[in-house]
């Protein structure tokens, strides 16, 4: 094998790049229960049917634009700096950087909710403080031996976590009864509009993030317009078959939709083997969820230093794996000091920063269209500037909504919410 196949074989390739957005973006049907609680069944399923046309593909049509016409590492960090200049691009960059480091804290916070419904001793004290820090350092190494390798470990973890709910969507066909989709919830029960859209944008954004790989994947401006199409399939499909299966065949109390509810559903529906699978593909889909928004960051901080916004030293690369260590080390370290929140916590604070990044990003994608009109661009959205404008009017209106949230939620979070921006103006301060 020559010196060129071999760096060829490096690169991500369609396949594996297909499961890390997946996992940039949803990684199953964890964590959609609460819409359930919130508004009920009927507004659960419009909202999963219907926002990733609001949301998710004018996003991914972005990212599939920009990424293919900027294909480095760095992603939205690249274009932000092309479109506005230096200043907006660091700014850019420590938004997106902690929104996704904080977010990650998500992951290991909910996989403990559904593995405690197996092993209820993880639920709380010590023992939960220790599988969340713990899980943590491993899945970082994990990150650290190779992205061709977290790739391909998306892929399988992507298979087996996603098979349990085509299962539990079989055995409940029998059961059934399409009136219960029609529910708007259980009279009595107050709809939390805030939670709703907030638990919808947490499923379904970050669609941007495998952008900051661009430089890692081979022939990016063919392999993005394939992957990002694929993989939403794939991510909308993974929320609605569960929810159907689950709300059709069951009636429970409204107020039982909570984290990891999807577990106990699929023991009612098959029995304590299948919620036990649940349960284990919760840990999976942790792992692939945490691995790629682990690669996202820290290949964003080497894209960072690449473009002179970060020391040298964030684009060093390990000697054995060729992995930005620096990178790995960093936002490992701010995911592992914010996993004290609880889930919503750290998903608010997550969606509040990343709101901020997409309002950039949505200005710098228009602008760069009206500024370089003529810029080589593989793939193009089919729009002019005002088809783009209105393209992006809707999810930015949406976007200062969840920050509306963000704000009123703080209120009662003051302590929590003054960590996140501590951290966020800490890290600015230093670009």
């Amino acid at each position: 094998m020559d010196r060129n196949t071999k760096k060829s074989s490096k690169k991500l390739t369609l396949i594996p790049l297909i499961f890390l957005i997946y996992f940039e973006v949803s990684g199953g049907p964890y964590g959609e229960e609460p819409a359930v609680k919130a508004a009920g069944p009927l507004f659960a399923l419009l909202g999963f049917l219907i926002f990733p046309f609001i949301w998710s593909i004018p996003e991914a049509l972005i990212t599939a634009e920009l990424a293919t016409a900027y294909p480095g590492n760095g992603g939205y960090v690249i274009w932000a700096d092309q479109a506005f200049g230096p200043f907006w691009g660091s700014l850019m960059g420590s938004w997106k950087f902690l929104s996704g480091s904080i977010n990650n804290a998500a992951y290991p916070v909910l996989c403990a909710e559904y593995v405690k419904q197996v092993f209820p001793v993880l639920g709380h004290g010590l023992p939960r403080v220790l599988a969340i820090s713990t899980s943590t350092v491993l899945l970082s190494f994990l990150n650290y031996t190779g992205l061709t390798i977290v790739g391909w470990v998306a892929v399988a973890i992507g298979i087996v976590s996603l098979l349990p709910f085509l299962l539990m969507a079989v055995i409940s066909i029998p059961r059934i009864r399409p009136k219960s989709w029609g529910s708007t919830g259980q009279k009595g029960v107050k709809k939390d509009w805030n939670l709703f859209f907030n638990t919808l944008f947490w499923n379904l954004n970050f669609w941007d993030n495998a952008s900051t790989l661009a430089g890692e994947v081979e022939n990016p401006q063919k392999t993005f317009p394939k992957a990002l199409p694929s993989a939403g399939i794939i991510t909308c499909l993974g929320y609605l078959i569960p929810l159907l299966s689950a709300t059709g065949s069951l009636t429970v109390d409204q107020n039982r939709w909570d984290e990891g509810f999807l577990a106990d559903a699929a023991g009612m529906i098959a029995g304590r083997w299948l919620k036990f699978w649940v349960g284990l593909g919760s840990v999976l889909s942790a792992v692939g969820l945490f691995e790629a928004q682990l690669s996202s960051s820290s290949f964003q901080l080497e894209g960072m230093a690449n473009l002179g916004f970060l020391p040298a030293f964030f684009a060093c690369r390990s000697k054995w794996f060729n992995t930005p260590w620096v990178g790995i080390l960093v936002s490992s370290l701010l995911t592992l000091g914010v996993s004290f929140m609880d889930f919503t916590d750290i998903i608010s604070s997550a969606n509040f920063l990343y709101s901020l990044g997409m309002l950039l990003e949505f200005s710098a994608f228009i602008w760069l269209r009206r500024k370089y009109p003529n810029l080589k661009r593989p793939y193009k959205v089919p729009l002019g500037i005002r088809g783009l404008v209105v393209m992006c009017l809707v999810p930015a209106g949406f976007v200062i909504f969840v920050m509306g949230y963000f704000k009123a939620y703080s209120l009662h979070h003051e302590w929590r919410t003054n960590c996140v921006w501590s951290s966020f103006l800490f890290f600015h301060e230093s670009l």
